[in-house]
């Protein structure tokens, strides 16, 4: 590098720059950059807002299908519903922000993610979140944990968006660095699609919505870089957040939006105006110029780097047509919020920055946001070791058992104690602890409540319509098991792609399409890069077998600690996905709990030969990468679940039908924990209890029959007088992959699940399943 580098390797590496970046930068401005510059291209070009290192796998995703309006490349993306209503959608992560600042790193992404929803012209509708944490009895993981949660519900319920769903998982690979991630839905209220890219030379640019201060400083390249015990000194890089002041913001926007004099619009997210006018610059294939000095804001003696780096929160900038700005100006200005003219778009593909009646920065737009750095990493040729390891893990290497239980650490548990040890675990127990916070029935559109179903379903009610006149819903989920992407990236992916689709299909939905969060470690590290690979392959290929294209999403990598002697601890490779689903009549959807006695309860999808009613199905369950192989026996092994996707379309289509045809009364997926965690959870939700009849014959281990885990295998409730019905249909549709196992009993009977031979595996009252699954988390924070 050129002795006369205004910079120190040490400087470029603040940035989050490498040597040979800053190199290409000099190449292309043909000069070096300022201090402002340097920061402009140090946010732009760091992963979380260039994919440098994901985006050539990003391309194998199908984006494209008969309901898809918008794909990825705008702020959300957005399907067709049918009858003119259409939907709008979105995944963000704000990780490494809520690991430093729990409550303000939450409630920003909660604010970040509705902004890319009405930047669409669509007003928000519902708000879920995936989150993920260290173990509870850590009290930092507490600390952060119930920040977090306090945060999403503050942001939330001041904005008056109902938070309807998601999920939450325990596990020490997340100790250090927790995922938040936040989606959101909006239903479109305006004519047109507002998009992102600028257009009509000479057209005003306008800053509207709150001030700008230093809150926030380089928050993209924060969070593109591991965290480490100096992390906290990064606490400016977490924004700070005004619910209140968003809400107007939300009014304010889609009031102007339909005055149709906005050309183009575009949040102030991560990287804050530099990424807003070159993102807007680039997409319209125009420049913008813009003059720091007509920014509003909250602190005196910025400078250009401050006001071109800081990600103040609720922040928009528009294109306005020539002549209309004024009109623009006053709604904003009703609303009580700032609105200036503080540029314009010129011919000049570059993005130019102003201040103090100088240039303070001048780049070529596209140089920032998308001829960015692309890094082709070579693949591992074979998995890695520690993988290799562990599919050679078998259920041989436990502990015998029989029908009574198995023998842990020479002490003989019976199946009814593993069934409540499981229930007490954080990951499968009760979360209304976090949902109670969450104000999820305002707007009054909630129609199943969390903690109720196997998704959210939300009325789709446009802003003036009655409730009555309105039938359509939509159902949301939030899914993926870290543990299975761990041990098998690919199907692991897939895996989790075939459950959010499956808990759509336990409401009644049809899924639509994903919006993704890929949460990894380092794809700089060859086991990272293989992981992120592996797991793009297998959402790629699932998304196709089920036909729900990807619209959108985040990337977040770097996702690792760094502990005290600076060794990098990644987190399970989590790839999140957010799906969409169309339910037709709101007035047939059902939860995962019981609703009668005496209805029959029926296994549809894989397993092996354990009924003794009519139907036959296949595919024996694993342990591998099992709650009960984590939890009961500290061990993270095995290969997961594979999805037949034949056979897992057919399930989902035959649970969506009976629920349409009102046979079928309740429905919940095998998830964590197998079929005795899925039954005991219909029944602690209903009050009700079941008597379940598994064949003993073949039976090798019965706690893979108990708590295995297995793709395409949903539990569901069938009133007696549908059940001629419901079987003709099951027979003709789903062939043998079907078995009625047993019925839901009185209130006050226990879970029994039996074998033909009368023995007794699990025989509990359903209080003790209740006491153990609701006061899970609460026993753990001490917050009775």
């Amino acid at each position: 590098m050129s002795e006369i580098t205004p910079f120190s390797p040490e400087e470029i590496a603040a940035e989050g720059l490498k040597l040979e970046e800053y190199e290409e930068i000099v190449k292309r401005l043909g000069r070096h950059p300022n201090k402002a510059e340097l920061g402009m291209f140090g946010v732009m070009w760091s992963e979380h807002c260039c994919y440098k290192n994901s985006r050539p796998l990003l391309k194998q995703f199908p984006t494209e299908g008969k309901r898809i309006l918008v794909g990825p490349g705008e702020n959300a993306g957005v399907v067709d519903l049918g009858n003119g209503l259409r939907l709008a959608f979105k995944i963000e992560s704000h990780n490494h922000p809520s690991a430093i600042e729990p409550f303000q790193g939450a409630a920003t992404g909660v604010g970040g993610i509705l902004r890319d929803i009405f930047t669409m012209g669509a007003r928000p509708i519902a708000i879920l979140n995936s989150l993920r944490f260290g173990n509870l009895e850590d009290a930092r993981t507490r600390r952060i944990f119930q920040g977090v949660v306090e945060g999403i519900a503050h942001y939330g319920n001041c904005v008056g968006v109902p938070t309807v769903g998601g999920e939450v998982y325990f596990d020490s690979a997340y100790t250090g660095n927790p995922l938040v991630n936040a989606m959101a839905l909006g239903l479109m209220e305006t004519d047109e699609i507002v998009k992102a890219g600028a257009s009509g030379i000479g057209n005003p640019v306008l800053y509207v919505g709150s001030t700008t201060g230093r809150d926030g400083m380089g928050g993209a390249s924060f969070a593109s870089a591991e965290l480490s015990d100096e992390s906290m000194d990064d606490r400016p890089a977490v924004q700070v957040g005004d619910p209140f002041l968003e809400k107007s913001l939300i009014e304010a926007c889609l009031e102007a939006f339909k005055t149709g004099a906005v050309v183009a619009a575009q949040d102030m997210g991560a990287a804050g105006i530099t990424c807003s006018t070159s993102e807007m610059a680039a997409k319209g294939g125009v420049g913008i110029e813009l003059d720091l000095n007509k920014i509003p804001v909250r602190e005196i003696g910025m400078m250009p780097y401050e006001y071109l780096l800081s990600e103040s929160q609720e922040r928009m900038l528009f294109v306005a047509a020539k002549g209309r700005e004024r009109e623009l100006i006053d709604i904003f200005h009703r609303w009580e919020l700032q609105a200036v003219v503080a540029g314009k778009v010129i011919a000049e593909p570059i993005v130019r920055i102003l201040f103090q009646g100088e240039v303070a920065a001048e780049i070529p737009a596209t140089a920032l946001a998308d001829n960015t750095p692309i890094y082709h990493r070579e693949l591992l040729p074979e998995p890695p070791e520690y993988a290799q390891k562990a599919w050679q893990w078998s259920s041989d290497s436990l502990p015998p058992c029989d029908a009574e239980g198995i023998e842990i650490n020479g002490t003989k548990k019976t199946w009814n104690e593993i069934l409540l040890h499981l229930l007490d675990t954080p990951t499968i127990a009760s979360k209304h602890w976090v949902y109670r916070q969450y104000d999820h029935q305002v707007q009054n559109n909630t129609i199943l409540l969390p903690g109720g179903a196997d998704a959210a379903v939300i009325r789709v009610r446009p802003i003036e319509a009655k409730p009555s006149e309105c039938t359509i819903g939509v159902a949301a989920t939030t899914d993926c098991n870290p543990r299975y992407v761990y041990l098998n990236p690919y199907e692991g992916a897939k895996a989790a792609v075939a459950e959010a689709a499956r808990n759509l299909s336990c409401v009644g939905a049809e899924p639509l399409a994903i919006t993704d969060n890929l949460n990894f470690g380092s794809p700089e590290k060859p086991i990272g890069y293989w992981q992120l690979a592996e797991a793009c392959c297998g959402v790629s290929d699932a998304c196709r077998q089920l036909g729900t294209p990807v619209t959108g999403g985040n990337v977040s990598l770097y996702n690792e600690t760094l502990d005290s002697q600076g060794n990098p601890q990644a987190i399970y490779p989590t790839p999140v996905i957010g799906m969409v689903g169309l339910i037709p009549d709101i007035t047939k959807v059902c939860g995962q709990a019981w609703q009668q006695e005496g209805d029959f309860i029926y296994l549809l999808g894989q397993l092996n030969n354990i009924g003794t009613g009519r139907g036959r199905s296949r595919t024996t369950p694993t342990l591998g990468g099992s709650e009960y192989l984590a939890v009961i026996h500290n061990t993270v092994a095995g290969q997961p679940p594979v999805v037949d996707f034949e056979l897992e379309r057919k399930v989902q289509e035959s649970c969506r039908y009976g629920i349409r045809q009102e046979w079928v009364k309740s429905a919940h997926d095998c998830s964590e924990g197998g079929l005795a965690v899925a039954l005991a959870e219909s029944c602690i939700g209903s009050k009700l209890g079941a008597e379940i009849k598994l064949a003993d014959n073949q039976i090798q281990r019965w706690d893979e029959i108990l708590f295995g885990e297995s793709a395409s295998q949903i539990i569901v409730s069938v009133n007696p007088q549908a059940r001629d019905s419901w079987e003709t249909y099951l027979q003709q549709n789903l062939g043998n992959y079907w078995q009625q196992i047993g019925k839901v009993t009185s209130a006050r009977s226990p879970l029994k699940i039996l074998t033909t031979k009368e023995l007794s595996l699990i025989n509990v009252k359903i209080n003790d399943m209740s006491l153990a699954w609701q006061q899970a988390i609460e026993r753990r924070l001490k917050v009775f």
